[in-house]
């Protein structure tokens, strides 16, 4: 239920870890003196979330993350924004919780993998349709894919490819097609015998060829056929799991009014000023992910330009350009925002954690005419896929989520 400031202030003390010192403390920003509360407020982990979320993506929170919030500060009914949506965390855990849903990114891949969640198909349309798609089994990529797929195996991605491109230009795709598409998007490469490729990194970074090659040459391997029909089917099934029929109605009520931008986020005139009641949302970290990289497999089978995605997305490793562009974020932000409003701004600390981001997004929000509330940070213990990537404690990448906490007062 939504709270005061007052009454979100006391929730959030008896939330934090009671016998860590430190576990609530007073920082002063622009003169002015606020609470930064340490604890474990959601927990982190991820199979602990509903199934539709299982989607891979580069740099994504957990969705206990956003539903903290909305149910913190919101009423069912509500209209909850996330203006760097990614895969749409945000969007489908507020769909889920009965709040309008306005998503925005630069990126448009986002709507490829956002859409698709909240106008939700039956299970049986998804295998009806599946049964109809026709297969050139002499079909080959316009580029060299043999170290990611078995050559039947590039015949059915190229056959489906072609499919959706002719059903978009059409104006035909429906939302049968759209999960299709999405689906099939996040299989088309990964670490186990689930995904369409050979073994390779997880899904959310495609390796060059000439990596994968590599990889192929040290592991001995080569690409063996893969049913991308039964993995479509094998991954809808667990995407839909948890689904019950009340859920299922909510994400598709949620769809018919939702608005879903692929805009910069510093220009989303679509967005009724004073509308939002809740944005929770987490910024492009200086340039910690490189998304068009990542994403290159991705963006050929959707017929996306990969320059169009390093364009779109603000990816910097300069502090003060980053600044100058989420000033221009944050003023959005306010227009938008309806007085009594609030902002959930996750961000983390890089540079081996020598760098700190809610330094320096708690003074933008203050002068943008927000009042800043608190600082929170979500302590958590690591996990296999931070090991991955070199984190080893609490002082290196961005082991904790750290949000800052805004409201717009009238």
């Amino acid at each position: 239920m939504s709270r005061g400031v007052e009454g979100v202030l006391r929730f959030l003390e008896s939330y934090s870890w009671p016998h860590s010192p430190g576990a609530v403390e007073e920082i002063e920003v622009e003169g002015k003196k606020l609470p930064r509360f340490v604890g474990e407020f959601w927990t982190a982990k991820q199979r602990q979330a509903h199934s539709i979320h299982e989607i891979s993506y580069r740099a994504c929170f957990k969705p206990q993350l956003p539903r903290f919030f909305i149910e913190l500060l919101t009423e069912p009914g509500d209209t909850v924004y996330d203006p760097f949506c990614g895969r749409g965390t945000t969007a489908v855990e507020a769909a889920l919780l009965g709040r309008r849903v306005i998503a925005n990114d630069a990126n448009p891949l986002s709507r490829v993998f956002l859409t698709p969640r909240l106008a939700v198909p039956e299970i049986s349309e998804v295998e009806r349709r599946l049964k109809g798609l026709p297969v050139d089994y002499g079909a080959r990529a316009e580029l060299d894919l043999s170290m990611f797929y078995h050559p039947r195996t590039e015949a059915e991605i190229v056959s489906l490819r072609s499919y959706l491109r002719d059903r978009s230009r059409q104006g035909l795709e429906d939302h049968v097609d759209s999960w299709i598409r999405m689906v099939a998007t996040n299989r088309l490469t990964g670490h186990s015998r689930g995904f369409f490729s050979v073994y390779t990194l997880p899904p959310n970074q495609a390796v060059s060829p000439s990596k994968q090659r590599e990889i192929n040459e040290k592991l001995g391997q080569v690409p063996e056929y893969r049913d991308t029909k039964a993995l479509i089917m094998r991954k809808s099934r667990q995407l839909l799991r948890d689904l019950r029929p009340e859920e299922a109605e909510a994400l598709r009520k949620a769809a018919k009014e939702a608005i879903i931008i692929s805009k910069d986020a510093r220009e989303t005139s679509e967005i009724p000023s004073d509308s939002v009641h809740l944005t929770v949302t987490s910024p492009p970290f200086l340039d910690v992910v490189q998304y068009h990289e990542d994403n290159w497999l991705r963006c050929w089978f959707n017929d996306i330009e990969k320059e169009l995605v390093a364009s779109a997305i603000t990816l910097t490793g300069s502090l003060l350009e980053w600044r100058r562009f989420m000033e221009e974020v944050f003023g959005e932000l306010y227009r938008v925002t309806r007085p009594g409003g609030w902002v959930a701004f996750e961000v983390g600390e890089v540079r081996g954690g020598k760098v700190f981001l809610e330094d320096t997004v708690l003074p933008i929000g203050i002068r943008s005419g927000f009042r800043a509330v608190a600082v929170l940070i979500n302590r958590q213990r690591f996990t296999k896929t931070s090991r991955i990537w070199g984190v080893e404690n609490q002082l290196k990448g961005t082991n904790t989520n750290r949000i800052v906490l805004l409201r717009k007062e009238g």
